[in-house]
């Protein structure tokens, strides 16, 4: 008989293979829950309307019903169920796809089963995902230019994730590898955290875990790798999202050389306010690297009521000298007149990004190319998009100390391993272990 409240306690393991099964409910026992198996889909069909499990365990290849077809058939009877996907055959497409129909992980053969407990909390622990909308909607748009007339109002730091789980599909630029992401919750504390769909290993998004900084920002730990993380962390830099899960596999997609796009993948999930509120890293005095009275690389932070950044670039023709100044008072003028600033190379470049196997995934839509005459692959979404594009990477690497920052950034002809160098120092200074 159908029970009428779905069973806190009942997971249900579907998988053909009878050793997956055993490991698995023998680990979940320990815990005191109590398993179900079935091993096909006809089986878990019927457990389902039977029992009603508050979380399945899905293998994806199984005969008959695949586990994506069940997946789907969950998705239509019991959308209140959490479902965790594994595979022994998966890849980031797979992965995407049992997102995109719902499921709350994926986690791919050989796994162990500590990691399986992790995402088994997790899915447990999770709420029923809430609509939200934008970031900061109730907080006025204060523009970009220089310092706000008056004094500036900026909104306390609260722990936030998103609402519910998304997906991205692209190609890694670098790797020139098609690839995808998914965005999941987290609880509050967590903080942002890349995570490999083929192994257990994570890398907190912290400095200290900064491999390398040629072209792009790259983290490295527990045997996994994040290549291009910067993009994206400066969207979780503008929408003040700070606890946040990011699956991936080697690199984070491109898309189309800015944080556009992942702006919108943030507004699609929703976001949500959670419980406590982040302590802010308030710059004392001034912290600097390179020489400030000389015309080379320089980068300084001072005091400041909020997060800013005044950047100067100087190119030889056709790009001469932009300057730009940025208070980042709310999340609306980050999304407008930060976020859309791509990616840029000089032709002469490419070849030596080739030699180096950097590039790979460059195409006319997803970077700036610059002649010797000028823009050649697109028109610009600001005059002064080149100076738009530093101040978004530094939003993304200046999001790596694991809280934001409330400082001034200036900035001379920098980049990645500039701010790199800068953030080492503060974390040094801040004791930020």
């Amino acid at each position: 008989m159908r029970s009428d409240a779905i069973n806190p306690e009942t997971i249900l393991v579907v998988d053909d293979e009878a050793g997956i099964r055993d490991s698995v409910r023998g680990v979940l026992a320990d815990e005191g829950y109590r398993v179900l198996e079935a091993e096909d889909g006809r089986g878990a069909l019927q457990l389902i309307a039977a029992e009603r499990p508050r979380l399945v365990i899905l293998d994806i290849w199984m005969p008959e019903m695949d586990g994506i077809e069940l997946l789907r058939h969950i998705r239509d009877s019991e959308p209140a169920t959490q479902v965790i996907v594994i595979s022994g055959h998966g890849n980031i497409e797979t992965a995407v796809t049992a997102t995109k129909l719902g499921a709350f992980d994926f986690i791919e053969k050989p796994f162990s089963l500590d990691g399986l407990l992790h995402v088994v909390d997790r899915a447990l622990a999770s709420q029923t995902p809430v609509e939200a909308g934008a970031a900061d909607s109730d907080v006025a748009t204060l523009g970009i230019g220089g310092p706000a007339d008056g004094p500036l109002v900026v909104p306390p730091w609260t722990e936030r994730t998103i609402a519910r789980s998304v997906v991205i599909n692209g190609q890694g630029l670098h790797s020139g590898i098609r690839t995808g992401l998914i965005l999941q919750p987290l609880p509050p504390g967590s903080g942002i955290v890349f995570g490999s769909i083929s192994t257990a290993a994570m890398i907190p998004a912290r400095i200290e875990y900064v491999d390398s900084t040629g072209y792009a920002t790259t983290l490295y730990h527990n045997g996994i790798v994040a290549r291009t993380v910067e993009h994206l962390l400066a969207a979780l830099h503008g929408y003040r999202i700070t606890n946040l899960l990011v699956k991936m596999q080697g690199e984070i997609p491109i898309l189309d050389g800015s944080a556009q796009e992942f702006c919108a993948l943030i507004e699609s999930a929703g976001v949500q306010d959670q419980a406590g509120v982040v302590e802010e890293i308030v710059i004392d005095r001034r912290y600097e690297i390179g020489d400030r009275d000389g015309g080379g690389e320089y980068l300084a932070i001072d005091p400041a009521p909020c997060f800013g950044v005044s950047y100067q670039l100087e190119y030889p023709p056709p790009v001469g000298r932009q300057e730009l100044t940025f208070q980042f008072t709310d999340t609306a003028s980050f999304k407008h007149e930060i976020a859309p600033a791509r990616t840029f190379g000089f032709v002469h470049e490419i070849e030596t990004l080739e030699r180096m196997g950097l590039a790979s995934g460059g195409r006319l839509h997803n970077c700036i190319l610059i002649g010797d005459n000028g823009v050649v692959n697109t028109p610009l979404r600001f005059a002064d998009e080149f100076v738009r594009h530093k101040i978004l990477d530094i939003f993304g690497d200046f999001y790596l100390l694991g809280r934001p920052i409330r400082g001034f950034v200036t900035a001379r002809m920098t980049g990645h391993s500039d701010n790199v160098a800068l953030l080492r120092l503060l974390r040094e200074r801040f004791e930020l272990h």
